[in-house]
């Protein structure tokens, strides 16, 4: 895999993982407006894209496991980390929704 390749991985990684994000914010203020059914949605929602930026990361991970030497790129490195938080955003979000609807009882 050529460092463009890996570049453009990179950038279907930060895609994918930042209508994640935008999501799971979106269902952050959903809740806080008492709309749980909506917040919900939106979790299943940025759940889906988060699904593709692992299936972009698996595509990656199998190649190198296979032995393909794989070029260094910045932007596959920014990828990787925007995926990464984004993961612990998702938990954090279904979190405070829960003590949202907690709170509203």
């Amino acid at each position: 895999m050529n460092r463009e390749e890996t570049t453009l991985l990179g950038f279907e990684i930060v895609a994918y993982a930042g209508s994640a994000r935008s999501k799971f914010l979106e269902a952050l203020k959903a809740a806080q407006k008492g709309e749980y059914d909506e917040a919900e949605e939106l979790i299943v929602a940025g759940s889906g894209y988060l699904n593709d930026a692992h299936k972009a990361q698996t595509s990656l991970l199998q190649k190198e496991a296979a032995g393909e030497d794989l070029a260094f790129s910045v932007t596959l490195m920014h990828g990787q980390d925007h995926l990464m938080t984004t993961v612990l955003l998702q938990d954090l979000m279904k979190h405070m929704i829960e003590l949202y609807k907690r709170g509203a009882k």
